[in-house]
């Protein structure tokens, strides 16, 4: 055991490992948890004003540069998609509403830019270690 503790990378092992766990304890989101509908509730009769409720909610969230901008790199005009909504039938739009209303934000670029960066980091500096350039008493 003692060998193992002697040898050249030991420390800066330990060293990486310590900073790849308080890195990623760092950057660490948020879990949240939720019930899911297995079904969405239908109505017997969605009357007309559910229906302009419904299409409000789609071309707000249509209206999104995000979305417009992902829209446009499948090759859809905001014309050819508001037409596209508007063929829907009223489930099939308060379907939609429903869970365009739902959708949360799949996380945040920064971090991820962020964590990749000290982790690359990290790894030049094992690099430097391991060849000796930089020593650790």
């Amino acid at each position: 055991m003692k060998t193992i503790l002697k040898t050249f990378y030991a420390k800066p092992l330990a060293v990486y490992l310590a900073a790849a766990l308080l890195a990623m304890s760092t950057f660490a989101g948020p879990a949240e948890a939720m019930f899911v509908k297995s079904a969405p509730h239908q109505d017997a009769a969605a009357p007309a004003a559910d229906r302009a409720a419904d299409l409000a909610r789609v071309q707000a969230a249509l209206e999104s540069k995000l979305v417009q901008q992902k829209l446009m790199d499948y090759g859809l005009s905001p014309e050819a998609t508001m037409a596209r909504v508007n063929a829907l039938s009223n489930e099939q739009l308060h379907q939609l509403a429903t869970h365009t209303d739902s959708l949360q934000a799949g996380g945040d670029p920064l971090g991820v830019v962020v964590s990749l960066l000290v982790i690359a980091l990290l790894v030049v500096l094992l690099i430097y270690l391991i060849q000796g350039r930089i020593v650790i008493r």
